[in-house]
Protein backbone atom coordinates (compact mmCIF):
# COMPACT_ATOMS: atom_id res chain seq x y z
CA UNK A 1 0.00 0.00 0.00
CA UNK A 2 1.16 3.68 -0.92
CA UNK A 3 1.02 6.77 1.83
CA UNK A 4 0.31 10.36 0.80
CA UNK A 5 1.99 12.79 2.37
CA UNK A 6 1.07 16.73 1.89
CA UNK A 7 3.55 19.68 2.77
CA UNK A 8 2.09 22.55 4.20
CA UNK A 9 3.71 25.57 5.57
CA UNK A 10 3.47 28.04 8.21
CA UNK A 11 0.18 30.01 7.64
CA UNK A 12 2.61 33.24 8.41
CA UNK A 13 4.61 32.36 5.46
CA UNK A 14 2.25 30.59 3.46
CA UNK A 15 1.64 32.18 -0.62
CA UNK A 16 3.37 35.33 0.00
CA UNK A 17 3.02 36.36 -3.66
CA UNK A 18 -0.70 35.55 -3.38
CA UNK A 19 -2.81 38.96 -2.95
CA UNK A 20 -6.25 38.45 -2.25
CA UNK A 21 -8.49 40.93 -1.47
CA UNK A 22 -8.90 40.27 2.37
CA UNK A 23 -5.02 40.61 2.76
CA UNK A 24 -3.29 37.92 4.71
CA UNK A 25 -6.54 36.86 6.80
CA UNK A 26 -7.66 35.93 3.12
CA UNK A 27 -4.71 34.03 2.01
CA UNK A 28 -4.82 31.97 5.61
CA UNK A 29 -8.42 30.68 5.24
CA UNK A 30 -7.74 29.99 1.33
CA UNK A 31 -4.80 28.46 2.40
CA UNK A 32 -6.68 26.02 5.11
CA UNK A 33 -9.57 25.52 2.91
CA UNK A 34 -6.92 24.24 -0.42
CA UNK A 35 -5.45 21.66 2.74
CA UNK A 36 -9.10 20.51 3.87
CA UNK A 37 -9.88 19.66 0.10
CA UNK A 38 -6.84 17.61 -1.11
CA UNK A 39 -6.85 15.39 2.51
CA UNK A 40 -10.58 14.78 1.23
CA UNK A 41 -9.72 13.88 -2.40
CA UNK A 42 -6.85 11.16 -1.18
CA UNK A 43 -8.99 10.02 1.48
CA UNK A 44 -11.44 9.08 -1.01
CA UNK A 45 -9.40 7.06 -2.78
CA UNK A 46 -8.97 3.35 -0.76
CA UNK A 47 -5.63 2.31 -2.11
CA UNK A 48 -3.71 5.08 0.43
CA UNK A 49 -3.18 3.34 2.91
CA UNK A 50 -2.07 6.95 5.14
CA UNK A 51 -2.71 10.57 4.46
CA UNK A 52 -0.67 12.64 6.14
CA UNK A 53 -0.15 16.17 6.37
CA UNK A 54 3.54 17.77 7.11
CA UNK A 55 3.79 21.00 8.51
CA UNK A 56 4.81 23.54 11.64
CA UNK A 57 1.88 25.44 12.23
CA UNK A 58 -0.18 24.14 14.93
CA UNK A 59 -3.14 25.36 13.42
CA UNK A 60 -3.00 23.63 9.75
CA UNK A 61 -2.20 20.40 12.08
CA UNK A 62 -5.17 21.22 14.20
CA UNK A 63 -7.49 21.80 10.69
CA UNK A 64 -5.46 18.60 8.89
CA UNK A 65 -6.73 16.78 12.07
CA UNK A 66 -10.29 17.55 11.58
CA UNK A 67 -10.10 17.37 7.50
CA UNK A 68 -9.18 13.43 8.64
CA UNK A 69 -5.87 13.08 7.73
CA UNK A 70 -2.49 12.28 10.02
CA UNK A 71 -1.27 15.63 10.98
CA UNK A 72 2.58 15.21 11.55
CA UNK A 73 3.22 18.85 13.60
CA UNK A 74 7.49 19.02 13.02
CA UNK A 75 10.00 21.98 12.42
CA UNK A 76 10.61 23.41 9.18
CA UNK A 77 13.88 22.34 7.65
CA UNK A 78 13.00 23.17 4.24
CA UNK A 79 10.39 21.57 1.88
CA UNK A 80 11.98 18.54 0.00
CA UNK A 81 13.93 17.58 3.63
CA UNK A 82 10.17 17.95 5.52
CA UNK A 83 9.00 15.71 2.62
CA UNK A 84 11.80 13.18 2.82
CA UNK A 85 11.23 12.82 6.95
CA UNK A 86 7.69 12.42 6.90
CA UNK A 87 8.20 9.74 3.55
CA UNK A 88 10.09 7.83 6.01
CA UNK A 89 8.25 7.96 8.73
CA UNK A 90 4.76 7.22 7.12
CA UNK A 91 5.60 4.71 4.56
CA UNK A 92 7.32 1.08 5.59
CA UNK A 93 10.59 0.08 4.16
CA UNK A 94 10.14 -0.62 -0.16
CA UNK A 95 6.54 1.02 0.20
CA UNK A 96 5.73 3.97 -2.08
CA UNK A 97 4.69 7.43 -0.86
CA UNK A 98 2.72 9.82 -2.86
CA UNK A 99 3.62 13.84 -2.56
CA UNK A 100 0.86 16.35 -3.13
CA UNK A 101 1.72 20.03 -2.73
CA UNK A 102 -0.77 21.47 -0.44
CA UNK A 103 -1.66 24.32 -3.34
CA UNK A 104 -3.48 21.85 -5.85
CA UNK A 105 -6.84 21.88 -4.52
CA UNK A 106 -8.85 21.27 -7.23
CA UNK A 107 -7.09 17.57 -7.53
CA UNK A 108 -9.37 14.72 -8.21
CA UNK A 109 -9.73 11.01 -6.77
CA UNK A 110 -9.51 9.77 -10.10
CA UNK A 111 -6.27 11.03 -10.96
CA UNK A 112 -5.28 10.26 -7.94
CA UNK A 113 -6.10 6.79 -9.07
CA UNK A 114 -4.19 7.15 -12.58
CA UNK A 115 -0.93 8.13 -11.06
CA UNK A 116 -1.31 5.23 -8.70
CA UNK A 117 -2.01 2.54 -11.02
CA UNK A 118 0.75 4.36 -13.26
CA UNK A 119 2.76 3.20 -10.89
CA UNK A 120 2.31 -0.17 -10.29
CA UNK A 121 5.58 -2.08 -11.40
CA UNK A 122 7.36 0.64 -9.45
CA UNK A 123 9.36 3.82 -10.35
CA UNK A 124 8.41 7.46 -10.46
CA UNK A 125 5.26 9.27 -11.81
CA UNK A 126 4.75 13.09 -12.08
CA UNK A 127 2.04 15.24 -12.69
CA UNK A 128 3.90 18.48 -14.20
CA UNK A 129 1.72 22.46 -13.50
CA UNK A 130 1.72 24.57 -15.87
CA UNK A 131 4.70 26.49 -14.81
CA UNK A 132 7.20 23.82 -15.05
CA UNK A 133 6.83 22.61 -11.09
CA UNK A 134 5.50 19.04 -9.77
CA UNK A 135 2.29 18.95 -8.23
CA UNK A 136 2.18 15.61 -7.13
CA UNK A 137 5.15 12.94 -7.19
CA UNK A 138 5.18 8.96 -6.61
CA UNK A 139 8.02 7.01 -5.70
CA UNK A 140 8.02 3.78 -5.35
CA UNK A 141 9.85 2.86 -3.45
CA UNK A 142 9.78 6.47 -1.41
CA UNK A 143 13.31 6.72 -1.95
CA UNK A 144 13.45 5.87 -5.89
CA UNK A 145 15.04 9.57 -6.34
CA UNK A 146 15.22 12.33 -4.11
CA UNK A 147 12.81 15.10 -3.74
CA UNK A 148 13.59 18.33 -5.51
CA UNK A 149 10.87 20.60 -5.45
CA UNK A 150 11.18 24.06 -6.07
CA UNK A 151 11.42 25.91 -9.70
CA UNK A 152 11.41 24.38 -12.86
CA UNK A 153 11.18 21.08 -10.42
CA UNK A 154 9.61 18.58 -12.79
CA UNK A 155 12.43 18.90 -14.77
CA UNK A 156 14.67 18.59 -12.16
CA UNK A 157 12.95 14.99 -10.88
CA UNK A 158 13.01 14.09 -14.62
CA UNK A 159 16.62 14.26 -14.82
CA UNK A 160 17.15 12.65 -11.30
CA UNK A 161 14.75 9.09 -12.64
CA UNK A 162 17.30 9.25 -15.49
CA UNK A 163 20.23 9.20 -13.24
CA UNK A 164 19.21 6.65 -11.28
CA UNK A 165 17.70 4.58 -14.14
CA UNK A 166 14.71 4.18 -12.29
CA UNK A 167 11.40 3.96 -14.11
CA UNK A 168 9.71 7.54 -15.14
CA UNK A 169 6.69 8.52 -16.50
CA UNK A 170 4.81 12.03 -16.65
CA UNK A 171 1.09 12.23 -16.56
CA UNK A 172 -0.91 15.60 -17.79
CA UNK A 173 -3.65 15.37 -15.15
CA UNK A 174 -6.26 18.37 -15.78
CA UNK A 175 -7.02 18.65 -11.80
CA UNK A 176 -2.83 19.06 -10.89
CA UNK A 177 -2.49 21.10 -13.85
CA UNK A 178 -2.99 24.36 -11.61
CA UNK A 179 -0.69 25.14 -8.67
CA UNK A 180 -2.32 28.52 -6.87
CA UNK A 181 0.58 30.93 -6.31
CA UNK A 182 -0.55 34.22 -7.71
CA UNK A 183 -4.04 35.46 -7.87
CA UNK A 184 -4.28 34.83 -11.62
CA UNK A 185 -4.32 30.65 -10.49
CA UNK A 186 -6.70 31.45 -8.33
CA UNK A 187 -8.86 33.20 -11.34
CA UNK A 188 -8.35 30.01 -13.67
CA UNK A 189 -8.77 27.27 -11.09
CA UNK A 190 -12.87 28.65 -10.44
CA UNK A 191 -12.84 27.10 -14.07
CA UNK A 192 -11.92 23.22 -12.89
CA UNK A 193 -15.02 21.23 -12.37
CA UNK A 194 -13.03 19.45 -9.86
CA UNK A 195 -12.12 22.39 -7.71
CA UNK A 196 -12.67 21.52 -3.85
CA UNK A 197 -15.87 22.65 -2.48
CA UNK A 198 -13.82 24.45 0.47
CA UNK A 199 -11.60 26.38 -1.87
CA UNK A 200 -14.33 27.04 -3.99
CA UNK A 201 -16.39 28.68 -1.32
CA UNK A 202 -13.28 30.54 -0.01
CA UNK A 203 -13.21 32.15 -3.25
CA UNK A 204 -16.48 33.00 -3.74
CA UNK A 205 -16.92 34.69 -0.24
CA UNK A 206 -13.95 36.98 -1.85
CA UNK A 207 -15.88 37.70 -4.87
CA UNK A 208 -13.66 35.57 -7.01
CA UNK A 209 -10.00 35.96 -6.22
CA UNK A 210 -9.82 39.97 -6.90
CA UNK A 211 -7.39 41.67 -5.20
Amino acid sequence: MTAAVVPVKALSASKSRLALRGGREAVRRLSLAMMADIVEALRAVPELERVAVVTPDPEVAAAATRAGAEALLRDDPGLNASIEAAAAEVSAPGAGVLVVLGDVPALASADVLRLLEAGRDGGVVLAPSRDGGTSALLRVPRDAIAAHFGPDSAKRHREAAQRAGVRFQELALPSLAIDVDVAEDAEAILACASLGRRTRAALAALGGSGT
